[in-house]
């Protein structure tokens, strides 16, 4: 998935908690919102001082990052409800990383089928 399908499916999928995604829309999709964040910051604490347009970017985008979390989770075949090991300090934001990075479950699992589209052996 290249980094404009992946942003278009993640606002997409608004608030959409079920189903899978891939790790190239979960990773561009977040890489897309970190560049925006940080160009509004920059920009923004040079003209006024104030990250008004930041905070309400962060707003807009906190339930469509969310949902593409758990929608990666579902990809590894777990539930939704291990976001909230990121709350565990240091451990959990990493073991968090970890499990978005890694491959997600080939085939069909208690999710859905497989984003990439490949068949169960």
């Amino acid at each position: 998935m290249d980094f404009m399908t992946a942003i278009k499916t993640c606002l997409g999928k608004y608030a959409t908690f079920s189903g899978r995604a891939q790790r190239s829309e979960f990773w561009w999709f977040i890489l897309a919102v970190n560049l925006i964040s940080i160009g509004l910051v920059i920009i923004e604490s040079v003209l006024w001082g104030v990250p008004v347009l930041y905070m309400i970017w962060m707003l807009g985008t906190i339930v469509p990052i969310i949902s593409a979390i758990v929608r990666r989770l579902h990809d590894t075949n777990r539930s939704g409800w291990w976001y909230w090991i990121a709350l565990v300090p240091i451990v959990g934001p990493i073991l968090l990383i970890v499990w978005a990075a890694t491959k997600g479950t080939d085939g069909e699992n208690n999710y859905g089928s497989d984003p990439l589209g490949a068949s169960a052996t």
